[in-house]
């Protein structure tokens, strides 16, 4: 009678588990951030509990796992609408290496040593930082690495494309490093009848100089 009462409950947990992961969003699943990481562990911990322990009513354990999927789906919510937010709750993309210079500051910050350095820019066919326009750490951990242009038009072209507004707010650093400033940006969108920054979802400078933009959807 245990064994099938502990089976019984397998089933009822796994299904639970799995309704409320959905619920969660393919985000959650398929990028695991540090609170994804401490939710799925909680989760994991509550699953066992309820299993383990059938004079344990499982609503007693249902309920903690509804107020953590309330609690993450709230977040997920507040970091849509708010870039300050998502910096604080997933971190923000960090550069370790620029243009063949690391950064040894930001390494030591982000705990990141040179031996996994290195071994991310070789795993992106690298033969040398030297070689390395940006390295990249994202919030995720991965390493996005960008190689120098072997050719590259007197400056003018960019290594990869700059993210100049996201969600209607200014990314400031990034026009920055585009050597370009709000007065320029104000005038394009201008050209492409755009009135308000706030108007527009995504907003990149790509490669080739092209200002590619996103309006809102109404």
């Amino acid at each position: 009678m245990d064994l099938l009462t502990i089976s019984l409950r397998t089933v009822i947990v796994y299904f639970f588990l799995l309704l409320t992961l959905r619920l969660m969003g393919k985000r959650e699943i398929g990028d695991i951030s540090v609170l994804d990481f401490v939710v799925s562990i909680m989760f994991a911990e509550l699953a066992v509990i309820s299993i383990e322990d059938p004079d344990n009513p499982m609503v007693v354990t249902f309920i903690p796992i509804l107020l953590l999927l309330i609690i993450q789906v709230s977040l997920a919510f507040l970091s849509l609408k708010s870039r300050r937010i998502r910096f604080l709750l997933d971190g923000k993309p960090t550069i370790l290496v620029r243009d063949g210079k690391i950064d040894e500051k930001e390494m030591k910050k982000q705990r990141y040593n040179f031996d996994d350095l290195l071994m991310q820019i070789r795993q992106n066919s690298i033969k040398d930082v030297s070689d390395v326009e940006f390295a990249i750490l994202e919030p995720s951990g991965d390493l996005s690495v960008f190689e120098k242009q072997q050719e590259e038009e007197e400056g003018e072209s960019l290594s990869y494309p700059l993210p100049l507004i996201i969600d209607g707010e200014l990314i400031v650093e990034h026009l920055q490093d585009a050597k370009k400033d709000e007065l320029w940006l104000r005038r394009e969108l201008r050209k492409a009848g755009i009135v308000s920054i706030k108007q527009v979802s995504y907003c990149a400078l790509q490669e080739d100089g092209v200002l590619y933009v996103d309006i809102k959807d109404e």
